[in-house]
């Protein structure tokens, strides 16, 4: 094993402290509204760092490490694309002011309240499905980082039994979220994911210090220079052949992150759980902080380990390294993806010192734990709010409706562990992720943005938009997850090698009319030519003639194969063992042109470019269907608590001309702190808003201009500065937010102790009004907390 005696030790200590924080939770979730939203007493500190931690995890950090280690520093530059989106979320409070507005406890009972119950139903339906699906590779790749992290063996011992590690290590880590879930809910999901982010926080910073003292920023320079043209690590204009995150990748982003809002309902326990809608904004602002310093570590591990791998320097430790990847079993996944996944934990186990290596893997395992907690707090709860409790004529007691949202989470835990032990990696987690997230938010997004922004939108512009993004991204996660010999257009030979299931080899034979083709094997001792498929005579529909040849390239043997045939043909190998050919004819009509789209979605298009058509087509479809389909504008200050229907209806009949600020989206809510914390959060993407537009003028406008190219020795040192800057600029941060999400954990335990729950505050919606409004007309958020007036304001 790779951990010592005190690395093992500093796991349990936390382990213990996470489990003691838990339980301290427990009476805090006995209402629903406690256990599905926290009763609405979380602070913007608290929020932001737990809800940071939970939308990280292992899974989200694996994605990153991927990322970076391919494209290093470049994809920091295209993420500045995302500073203009960022600043007009955080000041306008995009979708997530107005959806606290609401009050509703989950998305889809917003979508009852603005559409119908029945689009309710079938939107909570395939957002669990979309949710549970994505979800579901979570453990495994998570239980294959720990493994090689951890240095386990593959099976262990249980009684009379050898299990894989892999399952047993998926079953406990499920185990152990979902205690922390049954014991406290929300509250608890809340207050362990802050304990973890803040440590988590400290750690990582701590293990980047070491890596940056520990690998000169000279070699570190070296190794990213080699990169090779066209997928350069510090140039962001020389990614012409990079072909996953690229250019266009951001642009995507970009679009996402505006479409996307509150559509992935992964973390949807947290959109509820604000004190009110402008500590929800505030939450917002803050998280941005997030993206910008706080994930650093997603950088410096992966460029630090590139050196590892390829600096001669360190050959021994690479060679450690490459032995600890190739001793996890691939089960017939993408060895390169695999490898790509394996990568990050095998190198930290070399590269980290007794100690570190402990607080790093305890760091992980707070990660796995966020992740894993809310993610199934969020998923089974949909089920049960918004596809069960819309069907019930009466509203269930506080104890049975506990225990059916308990059942579920159990339920999607179960799921999980078995998708895992099913699922192949073939493609890198990151476009696995967006495709599957697509099939809800892929539609959902117009029909959120449309019902909180637009009076036309109409319930049948939200069921085109999501059945057309469900369907599309749907389609795209069956299709990536088949075989490339199961859709391919043209002819597939088989050829098997012995009795195993998988002792073969597939070729994609290419078009007809491409000629003929030579292919070889050098691991089978194997090389042969095949001419285009041609129809045989009689009934043995297309017929293969297969040549096959000697090292230097002679004839040995002359075969035919042909599709319709009963028994196929065989060939016997030098070395005395046969293998058999079958061949699978080329598809025509109606059957070739489907098999040619999905070939090519399947090989030529990312999850990414598949979410952004997804998004785009559903737009369309939801604009278009509204404006054919709508009557009378929706009241939207009935459903967002304004005007006459605001709990201070006076207050809000009063208006005033807004000032400049006010414009710019410091909104009149704000005190002179809000504002102080918000210009502070947003000056950093406007600054280097204006160097990535700078940096763009330059590049293309410097052939005209006469200028000079900036070089990549330039952009290797320019970023140098950027890291330690960010760095120091992630240390201040890390001090900020974790005395303030302490001071918020304080307070949010004092509200929970004061807070009246009202049983109606269950998720029903009657006559579009939440069940509990229905005495005030909407008016009045029984649920929320009494003034604390000594808050963090």
């Amino acid at each position: 094993m790779h951990l010592s005696t005190l690395d093992w030790s500093i796991l349990a200590t936390f382990f213990t402290l996470l489990l003691v924080a838990a339980i301290a939770t427990n009476r805090y979730a006995r209402s629903v509204s406690g256990f599905l939203a926290a009763n609405r007493c979380a602070g913007r500190y608290l929020i932001a760092v737990s809800y940071g931690m939970a939308q990280l995890g292992v899974i989200s950090l694996v994605w990153f490490w991927q990322q970076y280690y391919d494209v290093g520093f470049t994809s920091i530059w295209w993420g500045f694309m995302e500073n203009p989106a960022m600043i007009l979320i955080a000041l306008s409070g995009w979708v997530v002011y107005r959806f606290r507005q609401t009050r509703a406890l989950t998305m889809a009972q917003f979508f009852e309240l603005r559409y119908s119950r029945r689009f309710r139903v079938f939107a909570g339906l395939v957002a669990f499905l979309s949710g549970i699906i994505n979800y579901g590779i979570f453990p495994a790749v998570a239980a294959r980082f720990f493994i090689a992290l951890c240095g386990l063996p593959t099976e262990m011992s249980v009684g009379v039994w050898v299990l894989p590690t892999f399952a047993i290590l998926m079953a406990v880590m499920l185990a152990t979220a979902l205690f922390f879930v049954f014991l406290g809910g929300q509250v608890a999901v809340i207050v362990t994911d802050f304990l973890q982010g803040t440590f988590g926080q400290v750690v990582f910073i701590g293990v980047m210090l070491f890596l940056l003292t520990t690998y000169s920023w000279s070699d570190i320079g070296e190794t990213l220079l080699a990169a090779p043209e066209g997928k350069s690590m510090v140039n962001p204009f020389d990614l012409g052949q990079e072909e996953q995150f690229n250019a266009f990748y951001w642009v995507i982003s970009v679009v996402v992150l505006f479409y996307g809002m509150l559509g992935w309902q992964g973390t949807s326990g947290y959109n509820a759980a604000a004190i009110d809608a402008h500590e929800a904004k505030m939450a917002n602002i803050l998280n941005g902080w997030r993206f910008r310093v706080l994930l650093l570590i997603t950088l410096v591990l992966p460029i630090c380990i590139r050196v590892v791998m390829n600096s001669p320097a360190h050959a021994d430790a690479a060679a450690e390294v490459q032995a600890i990847i190739a001793a996890q079993p691939a089960n017939g996944a993408d060895p390169a993806v695999l490898a790509s996944e394996l990568r990050t934990p095998a190198a930290a186990s070399v590269m980290l010192p007794s100690g570190l290596l402990g607080l790093f893997a305890a760091a992980l395992l707070g990660a796995f734990i966020s992740t894993n907690d809310t993610y199934l707090h969020s998923w089974g709860s949909i089920f049960i709010q918004d596809v069960v409790l819309p069907f019930r004529k009466r509203p269930l007691s506080a104890k049975a409706h506990l225990w059916l949202l308990r059942g579920s989470i159990f339920g999607v835990a179960i799921f999980a562990f078995c998708f895992s032990l099913w699922y192949t990696p073939n493609q890198y987690v990151a476009m696995f992720l967006a495709l599957t997230g697509a099939i809800f938010v892929g539609g959902a997004g117009s029909a959120i943005i449309g019902g909180l922004y637009w009076r036309r939108a109409t319930t049948a512009g939200a069921w085109a938009a999501m059945i057309a993004g469900m369907s599309l991204a749907g389609f795209g996660v069956v299709v990536k997850q088949m075989s490339a010999a199961a859709i391919h257009p043209d002819g597939v030979l088989t050829m098997t090698f012995g009795s195993e299931d998988d002792d073969r080899e597939v070729v994609l034979l290419g078009d007809v009319a491409s000629g003929a083709a030579e292919w070889e094997f050098p691991e089978r001792g194997l090389r042969f030519r095949t001419d285009p498929p041609r129809s045989s005579a009689g009934d043995r529909g297309a017929e293969l003639g297969i040549t096959f040849l000697d090292e230097s390239g002679t004839p040995l043997a002359v075969r035919s194969v042909a599709s319709n045939a009963a028994d196929g043909a065989s060939h016997r190998l030098p070395d005395g063992a046969s293998v058999e050919l079958e061949l699978r004819e080329p598809r025509v009509g109606l059957l070739g042109v489907m098999s040619r789209g999905a070939d090519y979605v399947r090989n030529e298009m990312s999850g990414q470019v598949l979410t952004f058509w997804s998004i785009a087509i559903s737009i369309g479809l939801f604009v278009v269907v509204s404006l054919l389909t709508g009557r009378e504008p929706f009241d939207l200050d009935r459903m967002l608590h304004r005007g006459i229907h605001s709990d201070s209806p006076a207050e809000g009949d009063v208006v005033t001309p807004p000032r400049w600020f006010e414009r710019l989206g410091f909104g009149r809510e704000m005190t002179r702190w809000d504002r102080i914390v918000t210009a502070v959060t947003i000056a950093w993407p406007i600054f280097f808003t204006l160097v990535f537009a700078l940096g763009l003028a330059w590049y293309f406008l410097a052939p005209s201009l006469n200028l000079p190219r900036i070089s990549d020795r330039m952009w290797l040192e320019a970023w140098g500065w950027w890291l330690w800057f960010a760095l120091a600029t992630a240390m201040l941060v890390t001090v900020w937010f974790t005395i303030g999400g302490f001071r918020d954990l304080v307070r949010m335990f004092r509200l929970m102790g004061q807070v009246q729950s009202d049983e109606r505050d269950d998720g029903r919606v009657i006559g579009h009004l939440n069940a509990d409004e229905i005495e005030t007309g909407g008016s009045k958020d029984r649920t929320s907390p009494p003034t604390d007036p000594g808050g963090i304001s």
